[in-house]
């Protein structure tokens, strides 16, 4: 029996199968493997506590054709980062409609009033973090209305939605025995509305399978019938949106 075959896969920060790279997530309660194509083409490994690195090499090769596949399709949809300036006239999105930046003194920090968004000159420094602040609070009151009707679908009790910077994914959940939450990318609010419910649907199916099953995929369909097309058009408008750079 060869060392690989019996070292434990967690004990890498790494593991290289040819020419993929695939960083390891920490180890959970997990029963399977899974690799995650980022949005920046990186690739993610999670795997049960007692993996191998034999195991989760073969795992990696038996994927391959997957992966190629999926990091072909980044290469067609990833463009370069958005970047923004905070002057007048500066077109910042929200739900999907694009507002101008006036500078003004008559707002504390940010606000979109009259079609417009507003800021304190003296904000401008650090333009990105006022604008991030906006899109989390306004963010997170928008959200927990508008999850209500597909908690109900889903025959869920309340869950909160909590707004942060997740780099390059829409959103994240988990099962738990508490309290169920999902979250939600800042930038997300710059979609329309209907991008935004996929993002919520995709997150509240992975509260019953944490992986990208038939059903997962089935629960989202049930959802939303025409999830795929949202999904294609997400995959698309998602490269032109702003996720901080300045």
């Amino acid at each position: 029996m060869t060392a690989a075959a019996v070292m434990p896969l967690h004990e890498l920060p790494e593991l290289v199968v040819g020419d993929l790279a695939l960083v390891i997530a920490p180890p959970s309660d997990r029963t399977t493997i899974e690799i995650t194509v980022e949005r920046d083409a990186s690739l993610i490994l999670r795997a049960p506590l007692d993996t191998t690195i034999e195991r989760a090499t073969q795992f990696v090769i038996d994927k391959r054709r997957w992966v190629y596949r999926k990091l072909a399709e980044k290469d067609a949809l990833t463009g370069p980062p958005i970047t923004k300036q905070f002057v007048e006239g500066e077109g910042f999105a929200y739900l999907g409609r694009s507002y101008r930046l006036t500078l003004t003194d008559q707002v504390a920090d940010v606000g979109l009033e009259r079609g417009r968004f507003h800021m304190n000159p003296s904000q401008v420094d650090q333009g990105a973090a006022a604008m991030r602040r906006w899109y989390i609070t306004t963010g997170t009151q928008w959200l927990q209305k508008r999850i209500r009707p597909w908690e109900a679908r889903m025959g869920e009790d309340t869950i909160d939605v909590a707004v942060r910077d997740l780099g390059y994914r829409w959103g994240s959940a988990r099962p738990s025995e508490g309290p169920q939450y999902i979250n939600v990318h800042w930038a997300a609010l710059q979609l329309p509305p209907s991008l935004i419910d996929y993002i919520l649907v995709h997150e509240l199916a992975h509260l019953h399978e944490t992986n990208h099953t038939p059903e997962f995929w089935a629960t989202v369909a049930r959802l939303m019938p025409a999830y795929d097309t949202q999904r294609t058009t997400l995959a698309t408008i998602g490269k032109n949106i702003w996720l901080g750079s300045v």
